[in-house]
C-alpha cells in the first residue's frame, strides 16, 4: 500500500478527530502497534465472514499468534475457523519465492475447500521484500474463477484501527456492488420490507442473534452485517441498503461514508447495549427510512419489549442498585455499556477512553455529567488505585486486565471480544445483569480477602527500637510460635 493511501485512510472526514485537527487521526508512531498492528486489525475485522478462505501471507507466527482472537460465531459455514498461511521461511525470502508460495496456497484453498472467495492478508515480510499480492490475486482469480481479494495491511503500516479501515476499504473497492440482492419477499400482512446493513457488528458470543428477531418483526431485512456471521454474497449487496447502522464507532467508518457518497445511503451511529440504546437504534432506523407505518410498528414493539424487560430485570436491579463499577474499555463500549449499567441502577465511577473518539467522549459526558472521570492510560496501578479510592464493587474490562483484578482480589467481568456471553439487545441485558450478580456475590471474594488461618495465629516478635536483629533466643521464640500455630 502506498503512503498516500495510508494518509487518505487516516484523514477520515467522518471521524471526529478531524474536527480538532486538519491532520486527521494520529499517524503511526514507533511502538504504536504494541496494542495490535494493522494486519491484526484487518484480520479480525474480516475473519467473521464465515464462508471465505482467509490466507495470511507471511511467516507462520503472523497467523499462529493472532488466529481466532475474536469470539465471533457463525450460524452456518465453519471455513473461517480454518487457519491458512503461506508460512514463508528465510529461504523463501532469500530466493524470492513468496509470490509463488502464495499462488499455490490459493490453489490449495480453492481445490480443497471450494470457498465463496479467498481473502489474502499481506504482512510485514512480503511487504518489505515487495511481493505483488494484487497481481497474484488477479491471476489466481482468472485461473480458478473464484474471487480473490487482496487485503494489503502489513503490520508496520500502523495501528489496529488503521487495519480496520484498510479491511473496509478492501471490501468497498473489491466486493461491495458486485452482486444484486435477492428479491424482497412478499408479506402476508401488507408490510413493506426495507433493507438495512450493520457495519462494525461482529456477533461476539452470538449477541447479534439477540437483535435479528426484532429487526425481522419490524420488516427490516439485514442485507449484511460487516462482518459478524456474514457471507461473501451478502457483502456484495451492501450498496442496496436503505440505511446503514455504524455499530462500532472507529472500525470501518470509512465504509459507511463511502457507501453514502457512492449510493446515497444514510447512516447513523448506534448501540445495541442497554435498553435505552436498543430502543433508540430501532427508532433511528424508522426515522431515516421515513415510513410512517414502520415508525408506528417500531413504537409498538419498543413499548412491548421495554415492559417485558423491565419485569425481567427488577429482581436483578434489587441486587445491583447502588453498586459501583469501574469500566475500562474503549470505542463504542466506553459509552454504550455505561447506559446499560445505569439501566441496572449501578454507578459508573470512571470509564476508559483510550480508543474512543471525541463523539464517544461527548456521549460519556452526557451520561455521566461534565465531571466524568475518563481514563486514558489504564496501567494496573492506576486502575487498582481508583478501585480502592472509590470502593468499587466490580471492574469491567478486557481480558488483559483480568489478572490484574484477580491478583488484587477485585471482582472482574470480561466485556471485550473474548467473552463467552452476549450482552446486546433486550435479552442481553438480562444476561449482563445475571453475570454481574454472579461475579459480585461470588463467595470466593470473602474467602480470598480473609487472612489464612496460619497467618492469623503467627506471632512474630518485633525488632527493638534500635533496629538490632533478634537474638538467638528471640528467633527461637518466633519459630516455636509459628510451628505451634
Amino acid at each position: 500500500m502506498k503512503q498516500k493511501d495510508i494518509t487518505e485512510l487516516l484523514d477520515e472526514p467522518a471521524c471526529a478527530h478531524n474536527t480538532k485537527s486538519k491532520s486527521g487521526c494520529a499517524k503511526p508512531k514507533p511502538g504504536a502497534t504494541a496494542g495490535g498492528c494493522a494486519f491484526d486489525g484487518a484480520q479480525i475485522a474480516l475473519l467473521p465472514i464465515a464462508d471465505v478462505a482467509h490466507i495470511v501471507h507471511g511467516p507462520i507466527a503472523c497467523a499462529g499468534s493472532s488466529w481466532d482472537n475474536r469470539g465471533t460465531r457463525s450460524s452456518g459455514p465453519r471455513l473461517y475457523r480454518v487457519g491458512m498461511t503461506t508460512d514463508l521461511t528465510e529461504q523463501d525470502v532469500i530466493m524470492g519465492r513468496g509470490e509463488k508460495r502464495l499462488f499455490h496456497s490459493i490453489k490449495q484453498a480453492v481445490e480443497d475447500h471450494a470457498p465463496a472467495a479467498v481473502f489474502v492478508y499481506n504482512t510485514c515480510v512480503p511487504a518489505l521484500i515487495g511481493d505483488d499480492i494484487d497481481a497474484v490475486c488477479k491471476e489466481a482469480e482468472k485461473r480458478w474463477g473464484t474471487p480473490v481479494v487482496p487485503v494489503d495491511a502489513a503490520g508496520f503500516y500502523g495501528t489496529k484501527n488503521l487495519g480496520n479501515r484498510i479491511a473496509g476499504e478492501s471490501m468497498v473497492k473489491h466486493v461491495c456492488g458486485t452482486r444484486e440482492p435477492d428479491p424482497v419477499p412478499e408479506t402476508t400482512d401488507g408490510r413493506t420490507i426495507h433493507d438495512v446493513t450493520l457495519i462494525g457488528e461482529y456477533n461476539i458470543a452470538g449477541e447479534l442473534w439477540h437483535v435479528l428477531p426484532l429487526l425481522d418483526e419490524l420488516g427490516l431485512r439485514v442485507l449484511c452485517t460487516l462482518s459478524g456471521d456474514a457471507r461473501y454474497r451478502e457483502v456484495q449487496t451492501m450498496h442496496r441498503s436503505r440505511v446503514n447502522m455504524m455499530v462500532c464507532s472507529k472500525a470501518m467508518i470509512n465504509v459507511a461514508r463511502k457507501l453514502e457518497e457512492a449510493f446515497g445511503t444514510p447512516w447513523f451511529e448506534g448501540s445495541f447495549y442497554g435498553v435505552r440504546d436498543v430502543s433508540q437504534a430501532l427508532r433511528d432506523f424508522a426515522r431515516l427510512i421515513n415510513d410512517p407505518d414502520l415508525a408506528q410498528r417500531t413504537e409498538t414493539v419498543i413499548a412491548r419489549e421495554e415492559a417485558k424487560i423491565d419485569i425481567a430485570l427488577e429482581p436483578w436491579r434489587e441486587q445491583l442498585r447502588g453498586k459501583k463499577v469501574l469500566l475500562y474499555t474503549g470505542g463504542v463500549k466506553s459509552w454504550s455499556v455505561i447506559a446499560a449499567l445505569q439501566d441496572l441502577g449501578m454507578e459508573v465511577v470512571a470509564t476508559g477512553t483510550k480508543k474512543s473518539t471525541e463523539d464517544d467522549k461527548a456521549r460519556i459526558r452526557e451520561l455521566m455529567g461534565r465531571d466524568a472521570v475518563m481514563i486514558e492510560d489504564g496501567n494496573p496501578r492506576a486502575l487498582i488505585k481508583i478501585v480502592r479510592d472509590n470502593d468499587v464493587d466490580v471492574l469491567i474490562a478486557g481480558g488483559r486486565n483480568m489478572y490484574t483484578a484477580l491478583k488484587a482480589r477485585i471482582p472482574f467481568l470480561d466485556i471485550n471480544q473474548e467473552r463467552d456471553f452476549g450482552y446486546a439487545g433486550y435479552d442481553g441485558m438480562v444476561e449482563l445483569a445475571r453475570q454481574l450478580v454472579l461475579t459480585i456475590d461470588s463467595p470466593v471474594w470473602d474467602a480470598v480477602r480473609t487472612p489464612a488461618p496460619w497467618a492469623k495465629a503467627r506471632v512474630v516478635k518485633p525488632l527493638d527500637v534500635r533496629g538490632d536483629m533478634p537474638t538467638a533466643d528471640d528467633r527461637g521464640t518466633q519459630i516455636e510460635s509459628s510451628v505451634g500455630a
